[in-house]
């Protein structure tokens, strides 16, 4: 994942980071499954926690076996 030096992300470009969709981005943060946080009225994602969640994906086997 290229985290280009960013510290937070807007929901489209968080998508675009883990080559979603921005929908599914929107579920993620509505389950509680991707961290976000409210920059003043906006909704900004950490960089952490995109590591966090893809991290997350392959601690419950979403990860290649091979890699």
């Amino acid at each position: 994942m290229n985290t280009d030096g960013r510290l937070l992300y807007t929901p489209e470009h968080a998508a675009a980071q883990l080559d979603i969709g921005r929908t599914h981005i929107y579920g993620l943060l509505a389950r509680g499954e991707l961290r976000s946080v409210k920059v003043g009225r906006n909704r900004r994602i950490p960089a952490a926690a995109l590591q966090e969640y893809v991290r997350n994906l392959m601690q419950a086997g979403g990860g290649d076996a091979a890699a």
